[in-house]
């Protein structure tokens, strides 16, 4: 099975430009690496008054996590939708993604969860240069109590 974009795409809710990753490098249970190179695109979606701020790169790192999910449910089932609902030690290194010349790595290791949550840790780098870190909540299912309390509105 080769994960490249097209299985992103089919496998995750980002369509056409917003599904920002190429591949996955490697992945098993408990963490997932994945690659990018949209940040350098000049037409990429989340670009504002031209450029595309360090904080996008949490998007990039949500979306590893999603893929993640996707091949923990493997083929027969269908992942549950998740919800990012908190963020917290978030490092930002640099000020700006389009000017990194190197393809983005985006890692995610699971630390903890069940099947309503999952807390990951997050690590995006360009090369040798790290791009952004943090922790990130996941709550899995948006018709859950919890996420409607947090601001969810449950999917059709």
């Amino acid at each position: 099975m080769q994960l490249d974009h097209a299985w992103i795409e089919a496998h995750i809710p980002h369509r056409g430009s917003m599904c920002l990753l190429d591949a996955v490098v490697s992945w098993d249970t408990e963490q997932i690496v994945c690659r990018a190179s949209s940040h350098r695109d000049p037409a990429h979606p989340l670009r504002a008054h031209g450029r595309l701020g360090a904080a996008c790169a949490i998007e990039y790192a949500a979306q590893a996590m999603a893929v993640h999910g996707a091949l923990l449910a493997g083929r027969h089932e269908r992942p549950q939708a998740g919800m990012l609902t908190g963020m917290r030690n978030v490092v930002l290194a640099v000020a700006r993604l389009d000017r990194l010349t190197d393809d983005l790595r985006c890692n995610a290791s699971r630390l903890s969860g069940d099947s309503g949550m999952i807390l990951y840790r997050f690590e995006v780098s360009a090369g040798a240069q790290l791009v952004a870190s943090g922790r990130a909540t996941v709550i899995l299912d948006a018709s859950t109590p919890l996420a409607t309390a947090l601001g969810a509105t449950p999917g059709p």
